[in-house]
């Protein structure tokens, strides 16, 4: 749908879904451009994130994790954006800021939620190797994780944004790195681009042995954002007081029952007393008072020295962004999602 001013198109959550989301699911409808009041800036959105957690806030669940999305209200995410128009004293139009306008064209913010970003060359990496994805790679290895020179890490999802960035981290921090991607294309980009040591296709029927074979020494660190099959291969080989971030299962948000086969719980439990595991949960708004200062700073100088890099997965357009998250939920994206919905 083309954009007509003043028009406000926003993409809607229509209906919750049933398993994996459907185009049915969502709605692009077209509303009046808010005005902002006193204490208020207006918001042009130029790149919106498309992220896993997001499959999870379209369901109604308990306020424990983020707050779901209403139907008839526009689906959330973290968003650059420009300010067209200010009440507010700390923001002049023209800035550019990180925000949650979510998958809208144009939305209305107190500040409270906005960091100025300044003039960057690419205003999109804020989503992204600056942005909350790395910020969770960042806390959930070395907050949690901890890894020392030698320990072997295994991660799932190797290449998305999170993935790729906690296989980069623990490289830096002398550790072994082992990553699961989906497909040959995938493990070679995350072996000869992101430079982990080795990278086994999930797919594989006999991935529980491969990944033995590729860890004869055992797993230190597993970064869980996946969950399923995956994590049953991993736990045999959790060693000896392992540390296990857990901040995303995303093989399972789309279930409607229980996975079936036997109960997996006493087998979990067993093992995270005799091996003496540490797992913990990583909610990364949590972290944002306490760390993100010191991870805009680090990472930044990562990035400008080159040893830490994201690929960018850029869609163009709002209208296509329901497609580009289902197909982010079925894998198909290759690194950091993310949907130009105007010129920077």
């Amino acid at each position: 749908m083309p954009q007509r001013e003043p028009v406000n198109r926003r993409v809607i959550l229509a209906a919750r879904p049933r398993g994996l989301p459907t185009p049915r699911d969502f709605r692009l409808d077209e509303a009046a451009i808010p005005t902002p009041g006193e204490g208020q800036v207006l918001l042009r959105t130029l790149y919106l994130s498309l992220d896993p957690y997001m499959r999870q806030v379209m369901d109604e669940i308990p306020p424990v994790y983020a707050p779901s999305v209403g139907l008839g209200e526009p689906m959330v995410g973290g968003t650059v954006s420009r300010v067209v128009a200010s009440g507010h004293p700390q923001f002049r139009a023209g800035d550019l800021v990180l925000g949650n306008a979510g998958w809208q064209d144009y939305a209305l913010s107190n500040g409270q939620d906005l960091v100025q970003l300044g003039e960057m060359a690419r205003p999109s990496l804020a989503l992204g190797v600056l942005g909350m994805p790395a910020f969770t790679a960042y806390v959930g290895l070395l907050e949690i994780g901890r890894p020392a020179p030698g320990e072997t890490v295994v991660l799932a999802a190797a290449t998305g944004a999170v993935g790729a960035v906690v296989g980069q981290l623990a490289k830096l921090e002398g550790a072994r790195v082992v990553g699961i991607a989906g497909g040959a294309d995938k493990c070679r980009h995350a072996v000869e681009e992101l430079g982990f040591d080795v990278c086994l296709d999930r797919r594989d029927p006999r991935l529980a042995e491969r990944l033995a074979v590729a860890c004869p020494d055992g797993i230190d660190v597993y970064y869980e954002n996946v969950g399923g099959p995956v994590f049953d291969a991993v736990l045999p080989l959790l060693n000896i007081g392992a540390r296990v971030p857990v901040v995303g299962l995303i093989a399972h948000y789309n279930d409607e029952t229980l996975p079936p086969g036997p109960n997996r719980l006493p087998l979990l439990m067993t093992a995270v007393l005799q091996k003496r595991i540490r797992m913990q949960g990583l909610v990364i708004l949590d972290h944002y008072a306490d760390r993100y200062d010191a991870f805009r700073r680090d990472m930044g100088a990562w990035v400008a020295d080159g040893r830490v890099k994201l690929r960018e997965d850029l869609v163009d357009g709002l209208e296509n962004a329901p497609a580009a998250f289902i197909g982010l939920l079925e894998g198909r994206n290759f690194g950091k999602l993310v949907v130009r919905v105007a010129d920077a």
